[in-house]
């Protein structure tokens, strides 16, 4: 086994490399970018080296570096992840020059099945039945659009070199093939350095089934079962399981039979995941090969009980597998949900900021949470948005999604958008408790899948209130220790007063109205003048924001976190954000000024499609910004006409900043 290997990628994967290693006794380096000096993979692994900028080209996409990180370190192996360089036959070839041990399949296997293209020719000669598509190696647009033509629209557009959405383009019609083209090849060499593409036939409602397969150097090959990943937005898989519901025992057979001969046929090493696309009618085609482990990993490994990671450092040591095919069992069922900093009540745009409060459910027997950052951590507009993969086990599949739903109801995140709530919606949609799911499963029922609602009014007010005076009383209680008499009577905060109650009043502000509690101290407790009627509250503060609260003899548990003069209740799984107003500060709020646009997010732009005097119709395109590795059109906010452009092609821009100057068309124009 190796004695030190470096790990060139970052997030959750780097820190689950580093605690497998740490386990077999490996020590482990890991690299960095500026932007993760302080990231959690840095601080877990035993040494660690800055490659770069915070750009992923000037740091985890330099092999140079990483390479030389490797050598002044003295580690044997490499470990690429997942992202950035873990497909590129280039960089499995820099470590073998420089005598590293590339933990993962050589560089010819990663060059045919790697490359989607030469993955489908190669199919293709075997008789292994692919989507209709060209693969070839002409990238000009007139060949592509052509090729389009011919296979029939819809097509999909998909990067050859990567996978995670990344590069892909549903075309319906071949006017917008051009545009869709170049944001595809634009996407594919931002996320993987190569743009080149292939188009294939779009197969309506398909199910999106992948086998995983293992190697080793002596010729063993098995697999360890199929997952289900078509439950997708924008072609980026969001929810996936194992194993794949509905499939028979033969179907089963069949499909891993196939998945093995595929990695056979190009002498396969290490771990790699074989794609099929399954149609209405239960045909199965051929559709890519990832020679690298992939982010739902975490769901085989829960249904066979064995860790994948491990595999691949032993079989890089030159191990035999640890399992032969007959001893590989099944059991269960495993569902993984990734949550993202990003927000879906505006289109899913990233979300970036600092994670003020950010806490996911022990891991048990049933429940593993594999992240990349901690609470008071950055999310940058630099890398993937993901925060977490929320990882459950149970017997069968109901049991699995019920136990999805409790574990997401029990996260909390604050500081940045989440899907967190979006994904528990989702896990309650009938459709998916069924079972019924397909590629196409968000887009068609998108308007169903709503967050849940906030709590009461009443209550959200109950607890704010309960939070604030809380924190009052121990405020008054620490200012008073500081009294150098400790039988001042000023040294008690009880609320107790010579003459009459104690009396104070709050104010909040939720959206646009305005609300005005009372709060009167009493010997049982609080009472509080809510919107709906009085009511007496009395309770304690624990570790992170945790409120016990006693609402009038109700019992409950929530979470109340503040910044500055904004509190979030949390309360079963859903949340409700207050403005305390303070008498003493300015609350008048600026508007915006009308005929600008903003940047809904941190980003660079990548393309403009408007001139100075164009007028354009509401809707229209008029500038692209990439944030997080994906593309995000900006259009006209009505129709009017362009006036002046502040920024171009290659400027970095933060939220809020005026892009361009716009003319608002009059009514009857």
């Amino acid at each position: 086994m190796f004695e030190k290997i470096l790990i060139a990628n970052r997030g959750e994967i780097a820190c689950r490399i580093i605690r497998t290693a740490r386990r077999l006794g490996i020590r482990t380096v890991a690299v960095y970018s500026e932007a993760d000096a302080q990231a959690p993979h840095v601080a877990m692994a035993d040494e660690a080296v800055l490659l770069g900028p915070a750009a992923a080209r000037e740091s985890y996409l330099r092999i140079d570096r990483i390479i030389e990180a490797a050598r002044r370190t003295g580690a044997e192996a490499v470990h690429p992840g997942y992202g950035f360089l873990s497909e590129n036959a280039d960089f499995a070839e820099a470590c073998a020059a420089a005598r590293l041990i590339f933990i993962g399949p050589p560089a010819s296997a990663i060059r045919a099945m790697g490359s989607k293209q030469e993955a489908k020719a190669l199919m293709e000669q075997a008789g292994v039945p692919i989507v209709p598509g060209y693969h070839g190696a002409d990238q000009d647009e007139g060949t592509l659009l052509r090729a389009a033509k011919e296979i029939g629209f819809p097509v999909l557009i998909k990067a050859s070199a990567g996978g995670g959405g990344k590069g892909m383009r549903r075309v319906d019609r071949a006017s917008a093939f051009a545009a869709e083209l170049a944001a595809a090849k634009r996407e594919a060499l931002s996320a993987f350095g190569d743009d080149r593409v292939l188009i294939e036939k779009f197969i309506a409602q398909p199910r999106h089934i992948e086998v995983q397969i293992f190697a080793d150097g002596q010729g063993n090959l098995v697999h360890l079962f199929e997952r289900d990943c078509s439950i997708q937005r924008r072609y980026q898989k969001v929810v996936e399981e194992a194993p794949a519901f509905g499939l028979t025992p033969e179907q089963r057979r069949e499909i891993g039979a196939t998945a093995i001969a595929a990695a056979r046929a190009v002498g396969y090493v290490g771990a790699g995941t074989v794609e099929f696309i399954v149609g209405e009618s239960g045909s199965v085609y051929f559709m890519e090969m990832n020679t690298r482990l992939q982010v739902e990993h975490p769901v085989t490994e829960m249904v066979t009980g064995q860790d994948l990671v491990e595999w691949q450092l032993r079989v890089a040591a030159g191990e035999v597998l640890p399992l032969t095919q007959d001893r590989i069992v099944l059991a269960g069922h495993a569902i993984e949900a990734r949550l993202y900093a990003e927000d879906p009540a505006r289109g899913f745009l990233p979300s970036v900021g600092r994670l003020v409060h950010f806490h996911l459910p022990p891991e048990s027997f049933n429940l593993r949470t594999d992240s990349g950052v901690r609470q008071g951590d950055e999310v940058s507009i630099h890398y993937d948005a993901m925060l977490a993969k929320i990882v459950v086990w149970d017997e069968n599949r109901p049991a699995a999604v019920r136990r999805l739903r409790k574990t997401l109801s029990s996260c909390e995140i604050i500081g940045v958008a989440s899907n967190l709530d979006w994904l528990a919606a989702l896990t309650r949609h009938p459709r998916f408790e069924e079972g019924a799911v397909d590629t196409g499963f968000i887009e068609r029922h998108e308007t169903e899948i709503a967050a849940p609602p906030a709590p009461p009014i009443d209550i959200v007010l109950a607890l704010a209130s309960l939070h604030v005076l809380l924190r009052r009383e121990e405020d008054a209680k620490a200012r008073a220790r500081r009294v150098v008499d400790s039988w001042s009577p000023w040294h008690s905060a009880t609320g107790w007063r010579l003459n009459g109650d104690a009396r104070s009043v709050l104010r909040f502000r939720r959206g646009d109205v305005e609300f005005e509690i009372a709060a009167i101290a009493q010997p049982d407790g609080v009472r509080l003048t809510l919107p709906k009627g009085s009511i007496t509250v009395w309770g304690a503060l624990e570790e992170a924001g945790e409120l016990r609260a006693d609402l009038d003899g109700r019992r409950l548990t929530a979470t109340v976190v503040r910044q500055a003069n904004l509190l979030t209740v949390l309360l079963d799984g859903a949340s409700d954000r207050l403005e305390l107003l303070d008498p003493l500060a300015l609350t008048a709020v600026a508007e915006a000024p009308s005929g600008r646009l903003t940047a809904p997010m941190p980003g660079r732009i990548v393309e403009v499609l408007a001139r100075p005097g164009e007028t354009v119709k509401r809707g229209a395109a008029l500038i692209v910004l990439e944030a997080m590795k994906m593309e995000h059109t900006i259009g006209a906010p009505s129709d009017g006409a362009v006036a002046e452009l502040h920024y171009s092609v290659g400027d970095l821009v933060e939220e809020g900043t005026t892009l361009l100057s716009f003319t608002v068309a009059e009514a009857g124009q």
